[in-house]
């Protein structure tokens, strides 16, 4: 640990700084990318939004979301053990006559699925907690995508809330074969608002 210790001091600050600036750069270069890589390769799913706590509402330069496949009925799942506290799930989606897709079913692991319908992976939220003595599924689970924020510009935010109340507001999300998803673009009566510049 000395000896550590001692080669560091031997190191100009400068070379440390600048060891330091370009770990974080390629850090968020790395996030940048993956974001990209999502909106570029995955399948385009349509979801609807659905009002959320009035409390949360909007914080600052984003706007919280909400789906109706936030909240999906455990299913096969129900009352088997979680295993962690934040469980990884997968849930099925299936477009409906209005081109939404729908949650059909919920996963522990990944299932083949065959096209339109896809496979998004996200993370339960409080909602393996129904076990006295270890923590199990309960009948309905609550799920985050990564989907549930939506940065805006400075003001733009209260009118996509109220068309977010209003059930007016969709999105369109990129799944990747995976599972992951990123919000790719918003409508607001079938009309886009904000696209998601993949490059």
């Amino acid at each position: 640990m000395t000896a550590i210790a001692s080669s560091l001091q031997r190191i100009p600050k400068v070379a440390l700084f600048a060891a330091v600036a370009v770990i974080q750069f390629a850090l968020l270069a790395v996030m940048i990318i993956d974001r990209m890589q999502i909106l570029r390769d995955g399948a385009e799913v349509a979801l609807q939004t659905r009002p959320v706590d009035p409390r949360d509402i909007f914080r600052g330069d984003y706007v919280r979301l909400g789906y109706d496949i936030s909240e999906v009925p455990a299913g096969a799942l129900q009352g088997q053990p979680a295993g962690t506290r934040t469980p990884t799930a997968f849930v099925k989606l299936t477009p409906d006559a209005n081109g939404l897709y729908q949650a059909v079913s919920v996963h522990a692991e990944a299932v083949p699925v065959t096209s339109p319908d896809i496979l998004i992976r996200g993370r339960i939220a409080l909602g393996a907690n129904c076990g006295p003595n270890a923590p199990r599924f309960c009948a309905k689970l609550r799920i985050n995508y990564n989907l549930e924020r939506y940065f805006v510009p400075e003001g733009e935010g209260l009118k996509l809330e109220q068309a977010r109340n209003e059930r007016k507001l969709t999105i369109v999300a990129a799944v990747t074969p995976s599972g992951r998803a990123a919000i790719k673009r918003l409508l607001v009566d079938g009309t886009p608002v904000y696209d998601e510049p993949w490059f």
